[in-house]
C-alpha cells in the first residue's frame, strides 16, 4: 500500500536517528541562547542610546 513508510522489525535502528534528533535539538538550544543573549545585550544598547538621545539639549 503504502511502500514509503518503513517501520523496522529491528528497534535498534532508531538510535541513530534519535541520536541526530537529539543532536539537532541541543543545536538548536545553543543557537536559541546565543540569539536571546544578543538581543538582550542589543536592547540594552538601544535604551542607553534613546535614554541619552531623549534628555540631551537640542540645539
Amino acid at each position: 500500500m503504502m511502500p514509503f513508510l518503513y517501520f523496522p522489525e529491528d528497534k535498534s535502528e532508531y538510535i541513530p536517528a534519535i541520536i541526530t534528533l537529539l543532536i539537532f535539538m541541543i543545536a538548536a538550544g545553543v543557537a536559541m541562547y546565543f540569539i536571546y543573549k544578543k538581543s538582550k545585550k542589543d536592547e540594552r544598547k538601544f535604551k542607553q542610546q534613546y535614554h541619552k538621545e531623549l534628555h540631551e539639549p537640542h540645539d
